[in-house]
Parts: structure tokens; C-alpha cells; sequence
């Protein structure tokens, strides 16, 4: 009981809309696209973005079809930041990846560090992941520096997004400057992630 009881007291705070902003990032274990465990802990000491995905999202293609997502991924990755993406849709669902599937996406058109499956939903869940996207910045504490929206453009229009103002690059940008994130908690717009029922 003791082991459950802290998933148990973030999960009623999610439940009851506190905000994970500011507090420890709930920690976990997924395996990648290649089948390597990976964990939160392994990134410790760096910042870190997770990006709730989801191929089939008209939401989530916005922004891969034009290329601005990988460009992205790309360009935090050369200034340190580890970038991971997160599968939370449950098997035959919409968006779920076999780990082949998700391999086969991995550096051709997604280019975080590495595809992570969480078809149980329990990251999700634990980090109250409504949509895809969902885009969450941990400090190299380990602390939750940001939750939301990816962007303040509201739509599933990929010519929406060059004049959309981005609140990841936004966030990142004064983090590694040593200043607060200007955007730390915005509501996160998208396809519903597609939970195990």
C-alpha cells in the first residue's frame, strides 16, 4: 500500500485539476520502439520535453505533415534537451504502434530521442494527458516546468502554424536562459488520447 499510495494522491490531484506545474515529475518506465527500457531517471540532470503522440491525429499531423515538429525535435535536441514521444493510445485504437511500427518512424519522420509505448495509459494517466499533442518540459530537478499546448493556434490547419506562437520553443527558450517558463500552464487542445478502456 505504501508503494501505491503516491500514484494514488497524484492521480486524485489530476482528478481534482491541480496543476502538475512545480512539482516532481511522476517517474516511469516504458519501453522504446527498439525495446530498451527507458526511464525518466535516465535523463536526470537534463531538460527534458515528452510530446503525447498520436499518427492518425489531425491535430498531431498539423504539424509533422509540414516538417515543424521534427524541425523541432531537431533543433532542441542540438542545445541538449531530451525529446521524447510518447504512444498512450491502447491496442486497436486509433494512433496505436506495434514497436516495429513505431521503429519504422523513428529518424524518418519523428526524430526525438526515442518513440516510447505506453498502451496501458498509465504515463498518460499519471501525467494527465488529455490530447495528442499534450507537450510537458521537466527541469533538469526533475520538476514539472511546464504542461499544455503545444502552440495558442487552436486548430488542425497546418498553415496555422508558422504564425502560431509556440509555447514549447517560448518555454524552452527562457528555461535555458535561466528564467521562468512565460507559458507554464495552458490548456491542451487535440484528438482525446485513446485510453485502454
Amino acid at each position: 500500500m505504501i508503494r501505491i499510495l503516491p500514484f494514488l494522491l497524484l492521480a486524485a490531484s489530476i482528478a481534482s485539476g491541480q496543476s502538475l506545474v512545480g512539482k516532481a515529475a511522476p517517474a516511469f518506465s516504458l519501453k522504446d520502439s527498439a525495446g530498451k527500457t527507458r526511464s525518466l531517471a535516465e535523463f536526470k540532470g537534463k531538460y527534458i520535453v515528452l510530446e503525447w503522440y498520436n499518427k492518425d491525429c489531425p491535430f498531431v499531423r498539423k504539424h509533422y505533415d509540414g516538417g515543424h515538429m521534427q524541425g523541432l525535435q531537431k533543433a532542441w535536441k542540438e542545445k541538449g534537451v531530451i525529446w521524447l514521444s510518447i504512444v498512450s493510445s491502447a491496442a486497436g485504437k486509433q494512433g496505436h504502434l506495434a514497436p516495429a511500427e513505431a521503429q519504422a518512424l523513428l529518424g524518418k519522420s519523428v526524430f526525438s530521442e526515442a518513440i516510447l509505448l505506453d498502451a496501458s495509459g498509465a504515463v498518460g494517466r499519471a501525467y494527465g494527458a488529455k490530447t495528442t499533442p499534450t507537450m510537458v518540459i521537466i527541469d533538469p530537478k526533475g520538476v514539472v516546468a511546464s504542461i499544455g499546448a503545444i502552440d495558442d493556434r487552436r486548430s488542425a490547419k497546418v498553415e496555422d502554424v508558422p504564425g502560431a506562437l509556440n509555447y514549447v520553443s517560448a518555454n524552452l527558450t527562457a528555461l535555458l536562459a535561466g528564467k521562468a517558463a512565460p507559458h507554464p500552464d495552458t490548456p491542451s487542445y487535440g484528438c482525446g488520447v485513446k485510453y485502454a478502456d
